[in-house]
């Protein structure tokens, strides 16, 4: 039950995936944004190496629980990763991801250029996280 999740941006994807358990979550990689056919075969590749049996995006909430337009975008990306690949999609409030990131690289004094490397795979981390808490708490 592997599962693969996206932090997805305008510039980059962060991604992150379980374990086989489903248990933890770990940055992968950061794929830079190019177009839609380039950002698709990246994500096969990555798709082919970790045979993730669902994907998991991370879509941006309004406080009255609508998708913001930011979100209208990561959604119709969302719908492409379903056609291209066959596999079911997931979705997950990802509005503090990316800040919750940044704070706990903060926290652990790594320079700017560091966390820009880095901050979107956790951010991807972060919300693959609390998907896997929400599950394990269903399963109990």
């Amino acid at each position: 039950m592997r599962i693969l999740a996206l932090d997805i941006g305008t510039k980059t994807i962060g991604v992150a995936v379980s374990d086989e358990l489903g248990i933890a979550a770990h940055g992968v990689t950061t794929i830079k944004r190019t177009d839609l056919k380039r950002d698709l075969e990246a994500l096969r590749r990555i798709i082919g190496q970790y045979n993730p049996s669902e994907v998991l995006v991370g879509v941006p909430y309004n406080d009255d629980g609508t998708v913001n337009k930011r979100g209208e975008g990561i959604l119709k990306f969302a719908e492409e990763i379903k056609n291209a690949f066959s596999l079911p999609v997931e979705y997950w409030d990802e509005s503090f991801s990316t800040a919750d990131a940044e704070k706990m690289l903060i926290e652990a004094d790594l320079s700017r250029k560091k966390r820009k490397k880095v901050i979107d795979k956790m951010a991807a981390a972060f919300i693959l996280e609390g998907y896997l808490e929400k599950k394990r708490k269903e399963r109990n």
